[in-house]
This record gives C-alpha cells, structure tokens and sequence, in this order.
C-alpha cells in the first residue's frame, strides 16, 4: 500500500521513528526553476536516506507534481512513470524559441491577429488520439549518453525516432491574445511543448510553451501534494518534538 507524504507525516506520532528507508510515496509540487534531481538531492539530505528518486521528470520551467519515491519504494518508480498525465498548460501565439518554451529567446514567427477562440477549439480537437511524434532537441532524453538538451546548447541536432504517444483529451481553458491555456490529459512521453510548437505551425502563426503545470499522475493530483519547504518544515518540527519526548 502507497501514502502521500502528508500521510507518512500524520501517522509519525513525535516519538517514533521517521523510518523512509523502509519505502514512502511522497507527492511534492516541484517549484519553478527547480530541476527535478534538485527537489531529490533536497528532500534526500532532508529525510536523510540513501535511496530517493522520482518517477517522471519535470523540467526546471514547469511546476507541479513531482512524484518521489524512497527506500524500498523505488521500486515502484516505473510503475508511476506509466501512468496517465494532467497538464495545465499556456501557450503564446505568434512567437516561436528553439526549445519550444521560454528556456531560450522568442523571435516573432506570424500575426496571430486573426486567431479566434472556435479556430483554437477545432485545432486543439484534432490533435488528440493516438500519433507519432519527435521528441525535442531540448530534451532530458538520451543520446550517447547524454541528454539531448547538453546537444542542443552546442546547436547541434541529432535524428530523434518518434514516439507513439496518446493525447486523449484537450480542452481550452482560456483565450486572452496573445495567449492560450489548456487543460491537457496525455501518455508517458508526451513533450507538451512539442504539442504546443505543432499547434502554432496548425494555426499558421507560431507559438511556444510559456507556462507549464503537472495536476495529476494517475490517481495522484497536486493538491494532495506539499511544497519541500513545507516538508522541511514538517520534518524538522516533528524532529524537534521528538528529542523533546525523550
């Protein structure tokens, strides 16, 4: 059985023992600029265990749920990474970047003057359903050992196989030119801004990812989710009770 860290933290009265080598599943909402191995590395020396890892990464310029996983626990990274993704998602029309989010520099790419809310609803319909598609030069995924973004930042590109991925369901959220937010539920290896950077060439004007959150992984939603500063807080107080009990 699996427990969201707020669970783990209930049930640790102040003297028992804080024991996550033994396994705990811990939903933290990663904050922006952060990279995903730097929420590990800190809740790591926080919790103090060998063995932490986390199970779908986020990249630095989005938020949201970062699922962890310690101990024996890690084992059931995989099994995470499977499953179902939410994004909430804002796009900005007529702008392109190298990366396909606001990583790198916008250049103006076309006049998105004419774009109306019915023509982002039936472009944004038909990208969902099953599809092909490449995965980005600016990228965590491996290439000869290394991540393609570490290619990228050289301006070198390298031939990337498309995946298939699952987009199953995509829904605006709002539409205040120049920009657009979506809800978007998708597969394991979906590039959001992939999506994003083909839905600007669809619209005829360009467009890059400028915002990016994670709302759920699975059966798991980012409000069930603690930010690290509020694990450090809540670890360091229940540590301090502790002493204090004996």
């Amino acid at each position: 059985m699996t427990h969201n860290l707020s669970d783990v933290l209930e049930r640790n009265s102040a003297a028992a023992d804080l024991n996550f080598e033994e396994g705990a599943v811990l939903l933290i909402d990663k904050p922006l600029d952060w990279t995903s191995f730097d929420v590990v590395h800190r809740v790591r020396n926080e919790l103090r265990v060998k063995k932490v890892g986390h199970s779908g990464t986020l990249d630095p310029r989005a938020s949201g749920l970062l699922i962890l996983c310690t101990g024996k626990k890690t084992k059931q990274i995989e099994t995470f990474a499977a499953d179902d993704k939410e994004y909430v998602a804002t796009m900005e029309l007529g702008s392109v970047t190298d990366s396909f989010d606001s990583e790198t520099l916008a250049t103006v790419s076309g006049d998105a003057s004419g774009i109306t809310v019915d023509l982002i609803r039936d472009t944004l319909a038909s990208m969902t359903g099953h599809q092909l598609q490449v995965p980005p030069m600016y990228s965590a995924l491996k290439y000869g050992g290394k991540p393609l973004y570490k290619y990228a930042r050289k301006g070198r590109t390298v031939v990337r196989e498309p995946r298939e991925i699952l987009i199953s369901e995509c829904e605006l959220l709002d539409f205040t030119p120049p920009q657009v937010t979506f809800r978007m539920v998708c597969s394991k290896g979906t590039y959001v801004r992939t999506f994003v950077d083909e839905c600007g060439r669809k619209l005829g004007c360009g467009a890059y990812l400028k915002e990016l959150r994670r709302t759920r992984v699975g059966a798991f939603r980012v409000e069930q989710a603690l930010t690290v500063e509020e694990l450090c807080n809540r670890i360091g107080a229940m540590r301090v009770a502790r002493r204090n009990a004996q």
